[in-house]
């Protein structure tokens, strides 16, 4: 089990670690392009085909390279400096950016160049991942890891929150999407200075050569680990049936009756809630019964999905998503607790690389899923049976997974 010990530091005790401050710089800025990027890519697609099932498949497209790729990720996040790693990924980021900055200046009409993109993208995120969150412990010490993880999901979702709205404004002032890929190039330009620019020590890599065995290694400890096991997989059942972000261009446009704006809006309205969450553990750490807690804000993920989904108004529905990405966070922060406390610092790489997997099969298989389901039954009927099945899924993960509910303290897993 890793040596990291979990304190109650409130404030922003994390923030003084300068190379900390770099990595969540970048990581704002990372995000904040990435953001502005989707809304733009979302209503550009949806205006060429004006088929909900083709937002499916951008989140399909972005999924893929992360399964044929999560293998070689995690073995490299393990074996090769990860501040090197990062900084070649965050050039990825901007590299894509600019590339559907390229194709849009060149008035493309067909959505295959902008999959082709989103595919590439798909790449580099499938290193990013496991390599960012396994260089978050080597910023901080372990006393002060909570309140790093809780800054971190504040950086970032307040990048969330930013970008769609700014994404929005400036798709609708612009009427297109070169001005929102212009700022999304420049935003990921600026989070790979910064990644340039962190100092940190480097643990000494193990030289194993790659192999199944080694590349497998990270199945095998969350499969022996069902704490962890179960809370990242009641994540991706619970996002995958329960996400309704993917359909927020067809619901903002066809139900709600609002333009590029009000999808700016929407989408940053999840991310609202998460920071305000993420602020509250910052400043009050979880303490007792964290796996309880967890189940219920699951529980919680899925009944506003459902208010979501049969709501017609705008101020219900942005309610309903704060909700949705206040009740998710905590299930990220304790997922992530969970996962850095329980893991040896020379194993990090592959499992985050699993959980990645994990990851981005509840968000960008998840899009393809609504879409699907979309396509087949309607939006209403599809965000609702979402949220009705994420519900039936947390209370069989609460029988199937006791561990989740008798878990009482963050750094005192339950046998």
């Amino acid at each position: 089990m890793a040596a990291l010990e979990i304190s109650k530091a409130t404030g922003r005790i994390a923030s003084t670690y300068p190379s900390l401050v770099l990595f969540q710089l970048a990581r704002f800025f990372l995000v904040l392009a990435t953001e502005m990027q989707a809304v733009a890519v979302g209503w550009q697609v949806y205006e060429i085909t004006k088929r909900p099932l083709d937002l499916g498949l951008v989140g399909l497209a972005q999924f893929l390279p992360g399964i044929f790729l999560f293998l070689v990720s995690g073995h490299a996040a393990d074996r090769y400096p990860r501040r090197n790693l990062l900084v070649l990924c965050y050039c990825g980021f901007t590299l894509c950016s600019g590339s559907l900055l390229f194709l849009t200046l060149r008035g493309v009409h067909s959505v295959y160049p902008i999959f082709a993109v989103t595919v590439l993208l798909g790449v580099v995120r499938s290193f990013n991942g496991p390599v960012s969150r396994a260089f978050l412990p080597q910023l901080v010490s372990g006393k002060d890891f909570q309140n790093a993880v809780a800054w971190y999901s504040i950086f970032i979702q307040s990048a969330v929150i930013l970008g769609p709205s700014l994404g929005g404004l400036v798709y609708a002032a612009f009427r297109g999407p070169a001005a929102v890929y212009t700022l999304s190039f420049i935003a990921a330009a600026l989070g790979a200075m910064s990644t340039v620019a962190i100092k940190a020590q480097s643990n000494p890599r193990p030289g194993e050569p790659m192999s199944w065995k080694t590349m497998l290694a990270g199945f095998h400890y969350i499969r022996r680990e069902r704490l962890i096991l179960g809370s990242i997989s009641l994540d991706l059942f619970a996002v995958l049936l329960g996400g309704a972000v993917a359909l927020l261009p067809v619901y903002a446009r066809e139900i709600l009756k609002t333009g590029p704006w009000g999808l700016g809006i929407l989408r940053s309205a999840p991310a609202a809630g998460a920071a305000t969450m993420a602020a509250l553990i910052a400043r009050k750490p979880l303490g007792q019964r964290t796996g309880s807690t967890m189940l219920w804000c699951v529980a919680g993920f899925g009944a506003a999905t459902i208010v979501f989904g049969l709501s017609r108004s705008l101020t219900i529905s942005l309610i309903a998503l704060l909700l949705v990405g206040a009740t998710d966070m905590v299930s990220v922060i304790v997922r992530q607790l969970f996962i850095q406390v329980s893991t040896p610092d020379e194993m990090r790489g592959r499992v985050n690389a699993v959980d990645m997997i994990f990851v981005g099969a509840s968000n960008e298989l998840g899009q393809f899923e609504s879409g699907l389901t979309a396509h087949w039954f309607g939006v209403v009927p599809a965000i609702v049976l979402g949220g009705l099945g994420t519900l039936a899924v947390t209370a069989w993960w609460a029988w199937y997974f006791p561990e989740l509910r008798k878990t009482e303290k963050l750094d005192s897993p339950a046998p």
